[in-house]
């Protein structure tokens, strides 16, 4: 039987998740559900729509992560993600930052249940394809079960099937987004109450997950899916066996130096097309991480210095520091 879509992603993470990023991750597994960055519906109503819109093919399944709080607007931007060929439209209800709030949008979006389930509802009414919704346990100091439990039944009333639930509250006040990710305490416990209250939703855990095994005893434990974010971010051949052990494919069959290779050619592709493959190299630095010489891989591919030469000359220069960090120590 085909594993539920959300069974296993990687979450949706600013300045991180972008197409090159995800390009990279689809080399290591074929079938983890991705997410963009978030896109403001501003961004998408007067900005350039293909710059946020675009992604490569091999990104599939691929979903878009919206935020933005106006029904109209929101339903607007859903269409577009349906036409640009997106799998899912994603609601952010989760964003601690300024920015985000300023806006109306993100996390604080949980005081006001209602208006998340109008424009889940207006998304739903637009298009044809899963329309979802990413949120945190609670807000500032409001700690109750229930509060969440209220969110993810109104919110649900209106048609939303799936949640993906950061098992921390945001703390609007106060706090950095960096420190929002670490400071609250995680409640893993809210989102099993969640799957027990609602069974025939989809929930997801988001937050703090870190290893195989911790993603192997969520999901034995009833939960429906599970994302990780900044690991699989900074080491990301963790998601090397994640098509065999968790979604019943096949493994992809690269081994580091294969992964590297096809970034190689995709940085030259990207470099012809006039994009800069420093902008490309960075999402692929923990590639090597936890092996021999991988501290002089990194330094050699975030050497500003080396951006004039071409990805595979820098990448001849990565693999000798790796391969000989004591003779790349010594040079340096």
């Amino acid at each position: 039987m085909e594993p539920n879509p959300w069974r296993l992603s990687v979450a949706p993470m600013m300045d991180w998740t972008d197409r090159h990023c995800r390009y990279f991750h689809r080399l290591l597994t074929h079938r983890t559900r991705l997410y963009t960055e978030m896109v403001t519906t501003g961004a998408l109503l007067h900005g350039d729509v293909p710059r946020h819109l675009d992604y490569n093919d091999e990104e599939h399944p691929l979903a878009l992560q919206l935020g933005g709080s106006e029904p109209d607007d929101l339903a607007h931007c859903a269409r577009l993600a349906q036409q640009w060929g997106y799998d899912e439209v994603n609601l952010n209800c989760g964003c601690p930052s300024d920015r985000v709030q300023r806006g109306a949008f993100g996390a604080c979006l949980m005081a006001e249940p209602q208006l998340v389930a109008d424009g889940v509802k207006a998304m739903r009414d637009a298009v044809s394809i899963p329309v979802t919704v990413k949120h945190r346990i609670g807000i500032d100091r409001i700690e109750n079960y229930e509060f969440v439990r209220d969110f993810v039944g109104t919110v649900a009333a209106a048609g939303c099937e799936v949640f993906i639930v950061h098992a921390r509250n945001a703390w609007l006040q106060g706090l950095s987004p960096k420190e929002n990710r670490e400071v609250p305490p995680l409640r893993y416990e809210f989102v099993q109450r969640l799957k027990r209250d609602f069974p025939a939703l989809t929930i997801a855990i988001n937050g703090g997950i870190t290893t195989g095994a911790q993603i192997e005893s969520l999901l034995a434990e009833g939960l429906d899916g599970v994302m990780v974010g900044r690991e699989a971010y900074h080491h990301p051949w963790l998601m090397a066996d994640w098509d065999s052990r968790f979604l019943g494919a096949e493994p992809v069959q690269r081994d580091r130096e294969q992964v590297e290779a096809a970034m190689i050619d995709y940085m030259e592709r990207q470099s012809r097309e006039g994009e800069p493959w420093s902008r490309i190299a960075r999402h692929m630095l923990g590639l090597w991480n936890g092996q021999p010489g991988a501290r002089r891989w990194r330094q050699v591919w975030s050497d500003h210095k080396l951006k004039a030469l071409p990805p595979s000359a820098v990448a001849g220069l990565a693999t000798q520091a790796r391969r000989h960090p004591a003779v790349a120590e010594a040079a340096a």
